[in-house]
Parts: C-alpha cells; sequence; structure tokens
C-alpha cells in the first residue's frame, strides 16, 4: 500500500474539518447586518441545524470540542451569557449521539420532527437560563420566533449539507 501523498492528506484534513468550518463561516456571515427582520435569531437557528447534522451524519467531523467551540464562538458573536451556548450545543450533540444509531435508518420525515423538538427544548432551555440570569422573565416571542425558524428552514439547510456532506466533505473521496 502506497503512503499518502501531502496533498491527499491535506485534502483528507479539509474535507474532515469542512463543517466545522462550515459552520464558524454562517455564524460570521450571519453576524453581517443585511437588515433582515429576525437575523440576529438565525445565528443559534443555524447553530443548533449544523450540530444536530453533523452530529448524526458525520459524528467524527463533529466532535464535542469542536461543538463547545462553537458554541463559545456563538455566545461571543451574540449576547449571550459565555458559556451558555458552548453548554447548549454540548448537550444536543450528546443527545444526537446517543440517539445516532435509531436515527440515521431513518429517513427525513422522521428526522425533521426530531430535529425540531430537539431544537425546541435548547431554545427553550436558552430563553430559561437568560430569564434566570435576568431574575425575570424574558419576552416569549423571540423564542417562538427562533423555533419557527428552526422548524421551517430546517429543509432547506439540510438539503445543503447533504449537497456538501457528499462533495466537499466527502472523506472517502481524498
Amino acid at each position: 500500500m502506497r503512503r499518502p501523498t501531502p496533498w491527499r492528506r491535506l485534502d483528507a484534513a479539509s474535507r474532515y474539518v469542512f463543517p466545522f468550518g462550515m459552520l464558524a463561516a454562517g455564524l460570521f456571515v450571519l453576524g453581517v447586518n443585511f437588515g433582515l427582520p429576525g437575523q440576529a435569531q438565525l445565528r443559534p437557528v443555524y447553530a443548533v441545524a449544523c450540530v444536530f447534522f453533523w452530529t448524526l451524519y458525520r459524528p467524527s467531523s463533529m466532535p464535542a470540542p469542536l461543538v463547545g467551540l462553537s458554541g463559545l464562538l456563538l455566545d461571543l458573536l451574540g449576547i449571550s451569557p459565555l458559556g451558555l451556548w458552548a453548554l447548549l450545543l454540548l448537550a444536543l450533540h450528546g443527545v444526537v449521539l446517543a440517539s445516532r444509531r435509531r436515527l440515521v435508518p431513518q429517513g427525513f420525515l422522521f428526522t425533521w420532527p426530531v430535529y425540531s423538538g430537539l431544537a425546541a427544548g435548547v431554545f427553550v432551555l436558552a430563553w430559561g437560563a437568560e430569564s434566570l440570569l435576568a431574575l425575570s422573565p424574558l419576552p416569549v416571542l423571540p423564542v417562538v420566533t427562533e423555533i419557527g425558524f428552526a422548524t421551517l428552514l430546517y429543509p432547506a439547510l439540510a438539503a445543503f449539507f447533504v449537497r456538501a456532506h457528499r462533495s466537499a466533505a466527502a472523506a472517502e473521496l481524498a
């Protein structure tokens, strides 16, 4: 068996880190003010969708340290308390890893409601933690908006992730 060339190893490494790079780049792009209503709520929606999808279908490319780093990046780009989203995304990561064997064989029409329920749980936990830190209940409308965005945008995001999973992120093509 031949030893892989440095270019082949670089290609394999870039395909391995592609999901995290896509997550980080998406968070930065969504941080640019496009003047869209509800744009601030899209960052956590995108992060939750990325962590769910890549943990489910390519867990080796979305290890816990990168998930935690993604959460810290989300905290730093937003106005959340430092570490909140890191903990929430790590909790989501753990739940998806634990249920991965049951979810992967299922079709999209089964995983979409599972994703929606998990995303709703994450957003409600974030709202609860931020309300607790504020010592008063925060408005509920932003949470409902995030849950709606998460549920409605996941099919488009999943289609985009599937294309990337089969092309740019396909480690077996390296």
